[in-house]
């Protein structure tokens, strides 16, 4: 995250060889990454969508085509480019594809298209997310309002997740417990107890109320 408390969404570019056991390996990588992007909704179309054009470089190259991933964000959409090397085939025609892996694609992203270049081919798609701006939370007023608390902490610089160090994420992490911890010594001031207190809020965290 940044200073503003936004969460920066840095593009992100993974090479490999575009193998068929490598296929499971890359939708584990785009969960953990979009996960640490807050865009969980989005993981299981980014899934599907890489699976797909990464089979297409496989049909369209061969087995063990050098070939890169990346992720990064257009706008308040998800882009996800898969590039590998060009190809005597046709490029697909988003609306007019005989190839049911990029009928997929067409089904769950929002838009996708071709790039051809002198030597290799970026096949794309964007999934719409539900920012409101690229370096924004998917979280609604309830992240807005923790921020605000948290920034009463001296949380200021909550670390980057992607680039930040392991020692930033701990110390983001503690000013999260000590928010937790004050907020039961007020519930335990005023009568309450706190346990009832915690069960009530885990059971409404559990049902995303």
């Amino acid at each position: 995250m940044n200073v503003d408390g936004c969460m920066v969404r840095k593009p992100w570019e993974l090479s490999f060889l575009a193998e068929p056991q490598e296929v499971a390996g890359l939708r584990r990588v785009v969960r953990l990454h979009l996960g640490f992007w807050g865009l969980s909704r989005q993981i299981d179309t980014a899934q599907l969508c890489v699976s797909e054009l990464v089979s297409r470089v496989i049909r369209e190259a061969g087995t063990g085509a050098p070939t890169s991933l990346r992720l990064l964000m257009s706008g308040t959409s998800l882009r996800i480019e898969v590039r590998g090397p060009s190809s005597q085939l046709p490029p697909p025609t988003p609306g007019a594809s005989a190839d049911m892996g990029m009928v997929l694609v067409e089904g769950f992203a929002d838009r996708w298209g071709v790039v051809a270049e002198p030597e290799h081919r970026v096949t794309w798609c964007e999934i719409g997310t539900d920012l409101t701006t690229s370096d924004g939370h998917s979280g609604g007023a309830r992240v807005t309002r923790a921020e605000a608390m948290l920034s009463l902490y001296g949380a200021v610089a909550l670390p980057q997740v992607i680039n930040g160090s392991r020692l930033a994420a701990a110390v983001a992490s503690d000013v999260v417990v000590q928010v937790i911890v004050d907020l039961l010594h007020w519930v335990e001031a005023h009568g309450y107890d706190a346990d009832d207190v915690l069960d009530v809020a885990q059971a409404r965290f559990d049902a995303g109320l």
